[in-house]
């Protein structure tokens, strides 16, 4: 609940720095795992966000975008999902992604099968096609990837989206993390030189 009460001023700074897409990572494929009790306590907190939030995230002009499985989730979240993101699909000043029952490799998995209910040759699929059909199609794929809490793993999340991101950990955890410290991860990232599998660039 920390966690998301935190999300309201994250995105302010985000939209004060100039980002205009953020992905959170709610609830993965594998969080089925925890404890049932922990798990219905997820659920339920996700219901509670979009009936509490959904009319400020609006206003501000933020467009909430699920990805992310639906199976296993209950009808009535499902609805209350589909409900905010058509709702807020008008919305330009900042993409939210949250992404619950997502996993990366599942993602993948998914945008297979249906490439392959599309009937998509073998010969026109390629990167571009397979990014056209993840959970994430349309929007760029991310600029960074900050880690809250202290881990240097990107536990399966965006990992088609995130082969050229920069990784950035911080030691602070989620609910903690604030404007400063999306600050000090926006300025390390400023001083990255991004190749893209290229040698650095020398001056002329």
């Amino acid at each position: 609940r920390a966690g998301t009460d935190n999300l309201h001023r994250i995105l302010r700074a985000a939209k004060d720095f100039g980002v205009k897409v953020v992905t959170i990572y709610a609830f993965s494929t594998e969080n089925w795992n925890r404890p049932r009790p922990e798990v219905m306590a997820l659920m339920r907190i996700l219901e509670q966000v979009i009936d509490e939030e959904l009319e400020e995230l609006h206003s501000n002009g933020v467009r909430i975008r699920h990805i992310g499985r639906s199976e296993g989730l209950s009808k009535r979240l499902v609805e209350k999902i589909r409900y905010a993101q058509d709702y807020t699909s008008a919305n330009q000043d900042l993409v939210l992604n949250v992404a619950f029952n997502y996993g990366g490799r599942a993602d993948v998995v998914d945008a297979v099968r249906q490439m392959i209910r599309d009937g998509v040759p073998a010969d026109q699929v390629d990167e571009e096609t397979i990014s056209r059909y993840l959970s994430t199609g349309g929007l760029p794929d991310p600029d960074m990837i900050i880690r809250t809490g202290g881990d240097m793993r990107l536990s399966n999340f965006l990992i088609w989206q995130a082969a050229y991101s920069e990784f950035y950990s911080t030691r602070v955890f989620w609910p903690d993390f604030g404007r400063k410290e999306l600050y000090q991860a926006l300025l390390a990232y400023q001083q990255r030189e991004r190749r893209f599998g290229g040698l650095p660039q020398t001056p002329a």
